[in-house]
């Protein structure tokens, strides 16, 4: 019988675990990851405004992965001033109100209807629950122009 020295025994153990470990860590389902983080980009807005002046906003989710039964949704709460705020499908949101979206490029439309600052903001929520925020402020455009000499 030949002797087991110290160092056979080692190497023999660390085999023996690495075959265990490999057994243990083997799963025969298959990992679906379904939540996947995303953010809402725009393009640059303008940020003065007439009272009845419309400002587009054009926005795009972008997702960290994508996982084909997320959806979205959008709302949106005005903190200073009174406006109108509609997708480019011509949907009119109510304060705060969750509004389906079918796309993950879009337009919004911002129309005012005060002569205050505007501040509104939009929050995209995707259906595990996760959400995003943007705030767009826009100052009253009326009376920057200079007074006419006389």
């Amino acid at each position: 019988m030949k002797k087991i020295t110290f160092k056979r025994a080692l190497a023999l153990t660390a085999w023996l675990a690495a075959i265990v470990l490999m057994f243990v860590a083997c799963d025969n389902e298959l990992d679906v990851k379904q939540m996947y983080s995303f953010d809402l980009e725009t393009m640059p807005v303008q940020k003065r405004i007439t009272e009845g002046e419309t400002v587009e906003v054009r926005c795009q989710i972008v997702r960290e992965g994508n996982y084909s039964e997320t959806a979205f949704k959008i709302r949106y709460f005005q903190t200073d001033g009174k406006g109108e705020l509609r997708l480019d499908d011509g949907t009119v949101f109510l304060p705060n109100d969750l509004y389906p979206l079918k796309k993950t490029t879009f337009r919004l439309y911002y129309t005012s209807h005060s002569t205050d600052q505007q501040v509104i903001d939009v929050y995209i929520e995707d259906s595990f629950g996760q959400v995003v925020q943007k705030t767009f402020s826009f100052q009253n455009a009326k009376g920057d122009e200079e007074p006419e000499e006389e």
